[in-house]
């Protein structure tokens, strides 16, 4: 008798889960520990406060962080406005030059439009068939101008990951802020700021298992110190850089699922990497093609494409039992083409074949198992389907 329980959900790129461990953690900052951290006059704001920076201490700790370096916000969007806007702002007297990539995800990509509305320069570096940059391009790109370097490690799409190191010591050896959004990847690679020269990194709860509403923008103290201006105004939270009541159990949720993953990132990752591996060799052998690198890579990450068959198809035919993805959950709603996908030089035609697989904690090989079998019937019969038209 089978275990499984449908649909099962493989689109942990979009959002995961909370852990009942999580979970449980949380709870009692809804009932009973409910203070306001700000309220430092009575027990109830002590016992939040101290909650919180409890908290913070854990986030800052598994990415080599000091405590006072991790600014909470509502999630990685609002930790990359404040990255990019508030350090353009901020060091104007340095220029007006922003280099990113082609790549990056929308909250990277508007934020820079909305810069050069505003008489910003901003250079959008291209990738290559990987979705990799070239080192070589990103220094050349420098100007006496350039004020920030943002891209991100590890792709939502594709899983691609960046050499982030590279990157960083490029940007500090022309004195340039490197910012980097690492929401994707936080919580399931080892991630180090100070020995990747990182001076600004966005990351998210609910991408490890924590709660959505809640995420943290990691800001250099030292050698070179950050600071990017606030985009509110309000209580001067998070030293003036966000100014806003503090989410205190999406907090508190988010230091106890860093703590997790960090203890459990090693095991997840190599269940991960020999599942993703089962995957792709059984579709290679209905003509599924890998989008993305094949080593330098997520492991819980499989974005493939067949050829002919639309991805919208397939995950339409399988959705009563199968929970999977086109791509972005942020931009799923618009019928455009993947931007990721063009810029590995795919033609339109060929990005709406590509469907998305993310890989969770919660999931089993019978499941997995279920998806290659499921996935495969459902290739050949639209195969067979289409050339009975």
């Amino acid at each position: 008798m089978s275990d499984i329980k449908f649909p099962i959900y493989l689109d942990h790129h979009a959002t995961t889960p909370v852990d009942p461990r999580v979970l449980e953690e949380m709870i009692p900052y809804f009932i009973e520990k409910f203070g306001n951290a700000s309220s430092l006059d009575h027990s109830f704001g002590y016992d939040a406060s101290v909650a919180v920076e409890e908290a913070r201490e854990k986030i800052a700790n598994a990415i080599g962080a000091r405590h006072d370096e991790i600014v909470f916000t509502s999630g990685a969007t609002e930790s990359d406005n404040i990255a990019l806007l508030g350090t353009m702002q901020k060091y104007a007297d340095r220029g007006n030059h922003l280099i990113t990539c082609v790549t990056e995800h929308k909250a990277i990509l508007d934020t820079a439009k909305h810069l050069e509305s505003l008489g910003n320069k901003v250079t959008y570096l291209p990738v290559n068939e990987f979705g990799e940059i070239d080192l070589k391009e990103l220094e050349e790109s420098i100007t006496d101008d350039t004020v920030m370097i943002s891209i991100m490690m590890a792709n939502n799409e594709i899983g691609t990951i960046q050499d982030v190191k590279a990157i960083g010591e490029i940007a500090h050896r022309h004195d340039v802020i490197f910012h980097t959004d690492a929401a994707q990847a936080v919580g399931h690679i080892t991630v180090n700021v100070e020995k990747m020269s990182i001076d600004l990194m966005s990351f998210s709860a609910h991408k490890m298992y924590g709660p959505k509403g809640v995420g943290a923008l990691y800001v250099r103290g030292v050698k070179p110190r950050v600071k990017p201006d606030g985009l509110f105004y309000g209580g001067g939270q998070e030293r003036n850089i966000r100014s806003g009541t503090l989410n205190v159990p999406g907090i508190v949720g988010f230091g106890k699922a860093m703590e997790i993953s960090q203890k459990e990132m090693d095991t997840e990752n190599k269940r991960f990497s020999e599942w993703s591996g089962i995957m792709l060799e059984e579709f290679e052998k209905i003509g599924g093609v890998l989008n993305g690198h094949r080593s330098k890579r997520l492991s819980h990450n499989l974005n493939v494409y067949f050829p002919g068959i639309e991805g919208k198809s397939i995950i339409n035919s399988v959705s009563k039992e199968i929970a999977i993805s086109a791509g972005s959950a942020c931009t799923t709603q618009n019928v455009e083409p993947s931007h990721v996908l063009l810029a590995l030089g795919m033609d339109e035609d060929t990005t709406h074949y590509a469907i998305r697989i993310g890989l969770g904690r919660f999931n089993t090989l019978e499941e997995l198992n279920f998806l290659i079998k499921t996935i495969s019937n459902t290739i050949n019969s639209l195969k067979t389907l289409s050339s009975n038209i």
